[in-house]
């Protein structure tokens, strides 16, 4: 990752860390409006938590006034990821105020700024900052510090799934062990939008990878579109437990590094093909099933990633697991630890703009190139949101659901 990641600043040594609490999310006030002549802008709306189907109304929205600082955009398109379907059913760690816009991700193009407003113009591509946004909307606005530019000559689909993903995948990359060319690292649920990206981006690096995904029936077609993306094996969660996992580590080094967002037993059994002194990173939960680490382990260093405070099921913070936050934009509290419910213990460091800007290069480079990609994609007009989330909540739906707005 070297070369890709030159300039590229990433924590080394932390001071002391210090007791914070994590804060809601601050977004302007979400308030409808009653239709009138012409067309006004238009939200997904939740005022309670539940299943998204049930929950969420296309709604007429009020845009606030412009004030000195704020910025008014339109919103181009905004994808629906998981993270976005648990907030709205109230289980994700971190909750928006009732009532409350979905979505976190997405682009918006810069429709008028504030007279205060210096770094962004009319014109300008803008992605959220933070979580938090409520991007499905079609217009809205926010406070410049809660948006960053993006070049508009990124294709519409790349720039719509940014914040999250590639940036995620770029930082368990980066921050947890020093990978070189010719080096390996093995992940679960590589299908997904983590996962996809973490493939592209360790191809353009010279790092080989391993991709675990589960047993479907489409496996075959699965594959081959992993393995166009650049991955160098495809295997299922019980092809881990057998014998001709040996034959992969004949031609590459067994993985310095681990990636699981998964859980339960196929994460132990992804964890046994490390490299002593090699690192776990987790940074999900998605079976709800705990990390069951061998009482005879190899020297794995286990790290947990986590983007707010809150933990995943069955995994409570030990001497043992070191929480990190790289989870798309949100990795502004490396070293953090996780304590009581609301609250973090967090080293003063704080990702400056000049960090994440040469992360946002580093990435754009990469699309340029054509070495990074959006995952696969179902354009959806807003008006069709429904059958949107629905589909975002079946199993084994590799494409992710993206919002026209």
């Amino acid at each position: 990752m070297q070369w890709l990641l030159r300039g590229v600043r990433t924590p080394q040594a932390l001071t002391p860390p210090v007791r914070v609490r994590v804060p809601p999310v601050r977004v302007p006030p979400v308030r409808t409006r009653s239709a009138a002549a012409g067309t006004p802008p238009l939200g997904l709306l939740y005022e309670r938590h539940g299943e998204p189907a049930a929950v969420v109304q296309l709604k007429s929205l009020e845009v606030p006034k412009l004030g000195d600082g704020d910025v008014h955009i339109k919103m181009l398109a905004a994808p629906i990821n998981p993270a976005d379907i648990n907030m709205i059913q109230g289980t994700y760690p971190l909750l928006s105020p009732l009532p409350a816009v979905g979505g976190n991700e997405g682009v918006g193009e810069v429709l008028e700024v504030g007279r205060c407003v210096t770094a962004l113009k009319p014109g300008d591509w803008v992605i959220p900052a933070d979580a938090g946004l409520g991007t499905w909307r079609t217009q809205g606005v926010f406070p410049e510090k809660m948006l960053l530019k993006v070049p508009s000559d990124l294709p519409l689909l790349c720039a719509a799934t940014l914040s999250v993903n590639p940036c995620t995948a770029f930082r368990v990359l980066a921050d947890f062990e020093s990978l070189a060319p010719g080096d390996s690292i093995i992940q679960n649920a590589a299908n997904s939008g983590v996962g996809q990206a973490v493939i592209q981006i360790a191809r353009a690096s010279g790092i080989k990878t391993i991709n675990v995904v589960r047993d479907r029936p489409d496996l075959p077609k699965l594959v081959e579109r992993l393995m166009a993306l650049g991955a160098d094996h495809v295997v299922t969660e019980e092809m881990l437990r057998k014998p001709e996992m040996k034959d992969i580590f004949k031609s590459i080094p067994r993985p310095r590094l681990a990636l699981n967002c998964v859980g339960g037993k196929s994460t132990t059994e992804m964890l046994r093909h490390l490299q002593p002194k090699g690192t776990m990173v987790t940074y999900g939960g998605m079976a709800k099933q705990p990390v069951m680490v061998p009482v005879v382990s190899t020297g794995v260093l286990r790290r947990w990633c986590w983007a707010q405070a809150g933990s995943v099921p069955g995994a409570p913070p030990s001497s043992h697991i070191t929480p990190r936050t790289p989870y798309g934009l949100g990795w502004l509290f490396p070293g953090a630890v996780l304590g009581p419910a609301g609250t973090v213990t967090a080293p003063s460091f704080r990702a400056d703009q000049q960090s994440v800007a040469e992360m946002m290069e580093a990435l754009c480079q990469l699309i340029r190139r054509g070495q990074l990609t959006a995952p696969a994609c179902t354009e959806v007009p807003l008006q069709d949101y429904r059958a949107a989330l629905e589909a975002s909540m079946k199993p084994f739906v590799s494409s992710k659901q993206i919002l026209l707005l």
